[in-house]
């Protein structure tokens, strides 16, 4: 499971894509064109192509080498967070023209109607992500910090990432600066229909 929610959001509004299709992609598997609209689907296939330009990109490789050996393999889903992160921390910078809280409330407002008949996993998170402030949360660094303990803590499987967060705070600065070489551009490409 991805966990930068708000980035997805964020870069679907540039692109006047789904939010709804850019929030619920984690949550489905294969082929979606059968089961939602083709506004939703398309909204899911652009959260997937920013998935995949996200993995590629050269400084998202130089920040999972600043993790450990031991925490390199959950190092993705650390990094997600902290992109959002600094999507919230620098939000006035890179969105000047909507506040964060603003944005977030418009995003609920638009996806919470289209919710009857979505998978129940995603109807879950929709419970807690907006009324828990979960993206707005992770301004603070050391919420970044306990959630992904929580997350360790409910998935054996994914017990490394209670350690990444050390080397998180270790590469804090640098991690900013790569955020700073790519995140920016993303946002012209969405806005340029590239994604």
């Amino acid at each position: 499971m991805r966990m930068n929610f708000l980035a997805h959001l964020h870069l679907a509004s540039l692109a006047n894509s789904s939010l709804l299709g850019n929030l619920l992609a984690d949550f489905v598997r294969g082929n979606p064109d059968s089961l939602f609209s083709t506004e939703i689907v398309s909204g899911i296939r652009m959260h997937r192509r920013v998935d995949v330009m996200t993995d590629t990109l050269p400084e998202v490789k130089i920040a999972r080498s600043y993790f450990r050996d031991d925490f390199r393999r959950v190092a993705p889903i650390t990094l997600d967070m902290v992109w959002d992160h600094f999507l919230c921390r620098h939000w006035a910078t890179l969105s000047p023209d909507i506040e964060l809280e603003e944005f977030i409330e418009a995003c609920r407002q638009e996806i919470e109607p289209q919710l009857d008949g979505m998978p129940e996993r995603f109807i879950n998170l929709n419970r807690y992500l907006w009324s828990d402030r979960w993206m707005q949360s992770y301004a603070a660094l050391p919420n970044i910090g306990n959630a992904l303990s929580n997350m360790a803590a409910r998935r054996p499987k994914l017990s490394a990432l209670a350690g990444s967060y050390h080397d998180l705070e270790l590469n804090y600065d640098a991690l900013e600066q790569l955020f700073w070489q790519f995140y920016p551009q993303m946002m012209l490409q969405a806005r340029q229909q590239e994604i």
